[in-house]
Parts: C-alpha cells; sequence; structure tokens
C-alpha cells in the first residue's frame, strides 16, 4: 500500500490560530521551528533551562523566551526539542507537571515515546511532526518558500483533531509545501536509527575512513586518500540526491559505472547485509535503545571515547588541513585570511 502524503491543500493554520506553541529548545530544529512559526503568524514561546547558552540568541531572534516550565504551562501545544538523551529528565521536571487535559505533546523524533521513556497522561494528545532535514536547511528553504518533507505521526488522539493540529504545525513550519509522509512513532524510530547507524552515519563514515585507511597502508599519499575517499562524496550524493541511483550514473564516467556495478556487491556483500540485519534486530527488540540509555546514566565514558578517538583520526587531521585551503567552505575561508592576517609583511 503506497503511503499517505499530505499538502497544503489538506490543512490550514486554523487549528493553531488561537493557541501558544512552546517550543521547548532552542538548537537546530528548535530554532527552526520556532522562527518558521513565529513568520507563520502563529504565537511561539521558546523553553529553556536557567543560564541556557541559546537565550540571547533567541532573545536576538526575538522570539519570547522562558523557562521550560513557565513556557509549558502557557502552552496548548508543547513541542520538545531538545536532544533525546535529556528529554525524560525535562519532561519530568518541567513539563509533566503543567501538561494537563487537552494539551497537545509533540515530538520531532519517537525515541523517547517508542522506547517508553516518556509516558504522557491519557487525556492529552500526542504527535509528530519529523522533518526530514537538519533545522538550518529547514529554515533555510522555509525563507525560500520551498520547505522541507516531514513525517506525521499519531500516538494518542483524545481530542479526536490531534491529526489536525500536526498539520497545522507541518504547515507552520513550510513542511506541506514539499510534503508530508504519514508514519507511527514506531516505524519513524526504528527506520531514523537503523538509517542513522547502518547507512547516513555510522556506515558512510566507517566506509570513506575505511578507503582512506586501505590507500594510505597502501603508500598512497593521505591528501590524495582523503580526496578520493572523502571530499568527492559530496559530488555523488548530490547527484543522488537530484536524480537518483541513475542520474548519478549518468553523470559519472562509464568507467565510474563500471566500478560502481562490479565493485559494489563485493564491498557491500552479503556479509555486511547481515551486520545490517543484526543491527536492526538490536533496534527493534530495544537493545541499542538500553545500551544508550545506560551509557548516559553512567556518565558517557565510552560515548566520549569514541568521539575522542574519532577526532583524532589521521583522516581528520589531514581532512582539517585540506579544507583550510578551501576558499569555497566557511572554515577554507576563516583560516585562509587568519594565516594571510598572521604573514609577515614584505619590505
Amino acid at each position: 500500500m503506497p503511503a499517505t502524503i499530505y499538502y497544503e491543500s489538506d490543512a490550514t493554520l486554523a487549528p493553531l490560530q488561537d493557541k501558544t506553541i512552546a517550543i521547548i529548545g532552542y538548537g537546530s530544529q528548535g530554532h527552526a521551528h520556532a522562527l518558521n512559526l513565529r513568520d507563520s503568524g502563529l504565537k511561539v514561546v521558546v523553553g529553556l533551562h536557567e543560564g541556557s547558552k541559546s537565550r540571547d540568541r533567541a532573545e536576538s531572534d526575538g522570539v519570547q523566551v522562558e523557562t521550560v516550565a513557565d513556557a509549558a504551562k502557557a502552552a496548548d501545544v508543547i513541542m520538545i526539542l531538545v536532544p533525546d538523551q535529556t528529554q525524560r529528565a525535562v519532561y519530568e521536571e518541567s513539563i509533566k507537571p503543567y501538561l494537563t487535559k487537552g494539551k497537545t505533546l509533540m515530538f520531532a523524533h519517537g525515541f523517547n515515546i517508542h522506547f517508553g521513556q516518556i509516558v504522557p497522561p491519557d487525556d492529552v494528545d500526542v504527535s509528530m511532526i519529523a522533518p526530514k532535514a537538519p533545522g538550518q536547511r529547514v529554515r533555510e528553504l522555509f525563507e525560500e518558500g520551498v520547505g522541507v518533507p516531514s513525517l506525521i505521526a499519531i500516538q494518542q488522539d483524545v481530542s479526536g483533531h490531534a491529526k489536525e493540529v500536526a498539520l497545522a504545525y507541518a504547515r507552520g513550519i513550510g513542511s506541506l509545501s514539499a510534503g508530508v509522509l504519514e508514519t507511527t512513532f514506531k516505524e519513524e524510530t526504528e527506520t531514523d536509527l537503523f538509517g542513522e547507524q547502518a547507512v547516513l552515519c555510522g556506515g558512510v563514515a566507517a566506509l570513506m575512513t575505511a578507503g582512506f585507511e586501505t590507500l594510505v597502508e597502501a603508500g598512497y599519499q593521505p591528501e590524495s586518500a582523503y580526496f578520493e575517499c572523502l571530499h568527492e562524496m559530496k559530488l555523488i550524493v548530490d547527484l543522488i540526491y537530484e536524480g537518483g541511483l541513475t542520474h548519478m550514473r549518468e553523470v559519472v564516467s562509464d568507467t565510474a559505472e563500471y566500478g560502481d556495478y562490479y565493485a559494489g556487491p563485493l564491498v557491500i556483500s552479503e556479509v555486511v547485509k547481515d551486520s545490517m540485519k543484526a543491527l536492526l534486530t538490536r533496534i527493534q527488540d530495544g537493545s541499542f535503545a538500553r545500551e544508550w540509555i545506560a551509557e548516559n546514566e553512567s556518565g558517557r565514558e565510552k560515548f566520549l571515547a569514541m568521539r575522542k578517538a574519532g577526532q583524532e583520526h589521521q583522516v581528520e587531521q589531514v581532512g582539517g588541513q585540506l579544507r583550510a585551503m578551501m576558499p569555497w567552505l566557511k572554515t577554507g575561508k576563516g583560516a585562509r585570511e587568519a594565516a594571510k592576517a598572521a604573514r609577515p609583511r614584505q619590505g
């Protein structure tokens, strides 16, 4: 059965016109949701904890800022956009006491609902609007009048209007112009985690790093290895983004296309697919969630050690040096200007 997709003709802002929307958090997604909803003419308040580094930014952007508790108390709709690992504590301390009958609790990712870390009361609507892009892109495309696709899911529909409110929210952030696909909290959570681990972050990062290491260990220059295995990845992904795998194969050389067909199945073999299936099983049975929750509760020592090791890998050192010489990148421009300013003048 094909997925149900909603567009601008399927919803208006009316269900939110007389309501106050609390955006909890002002990071990547939080700032985009708050500003897009405000610019759509809706009443928005941002909830931040005392001492938040985002407070000055939010206030300079012209949005009303309150404590999380005050924002939750004043709001009819509460969208939680703080990181997964902090949501439960924020919810229990500052949202749950003010989540009274008739309100709507919203999420942009289903992790804490699906794995039972947050259990809302039975007398509130619970829904999800999950943009399929980083917050910066959500804001940029809204300002261009385009919008990014989102997912919609309804966990509890006490009022009978949960979907109408969620679709109005999607319209407010600009997603209905691109399309909003209907799903469930379970499907969104499990497919999102799998995509991150097996392909988008874990799979791609490990593949590029392994390619870099293979060339360097064979005696090739690290700089050449970086260009071939990391730098050019964006060029390929952009082609796929624009027109799928077929478009990419039409644009690259015949030699590259033949290498795609010949070598791809050797690198991503049935053994790799078996590993992917094992990852999916760990997500589905809750093993990954329990591990990640325990890691955060125990101080994140393992996670921070892995982060440090990744940052110190040779591929990151070489990449940093090369990107500093690329004037079309922000990091490159900054590095070149700093180097120029530090260079002694001649004569």
